[in-house]
């Protein structure tokens, strides 16, 4: 059997049957059952994230160096909960609507397009993180790369082992029709990217202008609206890219990959997850990111990044511009188009909008990759705080005391049951 057989073989279309059931999961909040690559982060564990996605931005990488910022040591960087979770304990969804929603879009091709993300906390060596969260939205639409597809929106909420909230993320999920996306084969007219010494000479060029602006302020009295900031570019993307980033400690966690016989008792456990490559071993379907077969099995021209890959991406864009002083308040991207190996992404963006706000100035940014063909594939909207000479520093914002009370709850519940003992 080849493999585009086998694709065949797992071919699914989606069932209505399935959305109404996954409606049952609308508004309910549970505790994150998985561990991540990292559980509890240390030093090293925040210099090799960064390193992964390609930034050496000492405030991450040089504890001496930190350690004389506002920070007084290390921080992570934003998308640092992408490898770092540890698993948490607490009551689960009702039995009965957890057996009605067993197995939902089973053999569906779902990806990550996008993200809104909100920042309340740095996260520094020797943190854990928690998790707990659910569907907040889904909605039926027609995709421009497979037809029909749905679209769920999950949010979740990120806290420390001190039950405060550190960061609440809200993703974007689409699941397509793997037979449809073949048969409309919209992009494998997309052909590898090649390069001329003179134009990697030009992507060396921007590479050595980069850099992060660091210990030197950037005040909100400076910064006015049109204001352009610095391009930065990211490729032409590898399969190294790629290793580097799973090195930083990313795509471990939700189906627990691992070599051997780790790899072996992981198929055991989530079977429908591995499928047989070319040479009828059985693989897992993750690898859509590293082997052009198998992406091509499904539709698309060869292999791709992860969106949270380009997602790391646009937040260096903005730690490096906004220096140490600043604060990302958060951050919605989409992922409109893949990013397929030999693909280049060219960041920039502008400013937007300045305004007061919780006492902190504040700037909106919009910006972009758009890659070597001219397509926009990531188009996104920030929100940053920065240091004032009127305001002074910047000061962390405060989520909703709802929230906040929440938090508490689920945190007490898990040492609760972590101690063995109940209420």
């Amino acid at each position: 059997m080849t493999q585009t057989e086998e694709a065949r073989d797992f071919d699914h279309a989606i069932k209505d049957e399935d959305i109404e059931r996954a409606k049952l999961l609308l508004g309910l909040d549970a505790p994150i059952s998985i561990d991540e690559h990292h559980r509890q982060l240390s030093v090293d564990a925040i210099r090799q994230f960064a390193i992964g996605y390609g930034d050496d931005n000492p405030l991450f990488v040089d504890p001496s160096y930190a350690a004389r910022t506002r920070w007084g040591g290390p921080i992570a960087p934003p998308m640092i909960h992408s490898a770092l979770s540890k698993k948490m304990l607490g009551d689960k969804i009702p039995e009965d609507i957890r057996k009605a929603t067993r197995g939902l879009f089973s053999g569906i091709h779902i990806f990550v397009s996008g993200q809104h993300t909100e920042w309340y906390q740095p996260v520094r060596p020797g943190d854990e993180l928690y998790g707990f969260g659910g569907l907040e939205s889904i909605e039926e639409k027609n995709s421009e790369f497979a037809g029909r597809s749905v679209i769920r929106v999950r949010r979740v909420v990120r806290i420390n082992q001190r039950a405060e909230v550190v960061a609440i993320e809200r993703t974007i999920l689409i699941a397509t029709e793997r037979k449809k996306s073949r048969e409309r084969g919209k992009y494998m007219d997309i052909k590898p990217a090649t390069y001329t010494d003179e134009q990697i000479a030009e992507i060396d060029a921007i590479y050595a202008a980069e850099g992060p602006r660091g210990a030197e302020p950037r005040y909100y009295e400076d910064v006015r609206v049109g204001e352009q900031l610095p391009r930065m570019v990211k490729g032409p993307l590898t399969l190294t890219d790629m290793i580097c980033f799973h090195a930083g400690g990313y795509g471990f966690g939700p189906y627990g990959i691992g070599g051997a016989r780790v790899g072996y008792k992981n198929r055991q456990r989530v079977p429908k997850f591995y499928i047989k490559n070319a040479a009828g071993i059985p693989d897992v379907a993750q690898r859509l990111h590293w082997e052009n077969e198998w992406s091509q099995s499904i539709g698309n021209p060869m292999a791709y990044d992860y969106g949270i890959m380009r997602e790391c991406w646009l937040t260096h864009y903005l730690t490096d511009w906004m220096g140490d002083d600043g604060w990302l308040l958060r951050q919605h991207d989409e992922m409109r188009k893949f990013n397929y190996i030999g693909d280049t992404q060219f960041i920039t963006g502008e400013v937007v909008g300045k305004r007061v706000e919780n006492g902190n100035g504040v700037v909106d940014v919009e910006f972009r990759a758009t890659n070597q063909r001219g397509e926009v594939t990531a188009p996104a909207t920030a929100t940053v705080a920065l240091p004032s000479r009127e305001f002074g520093p910047v000061v962390l914002p405060e989520p909703d005391p709802a929230l906040r009370r929440k938090a508490a709850a689920m945190m007490a519940r898990h040492n609760e049951l972590a101690r063995g003992t109940k209420r």
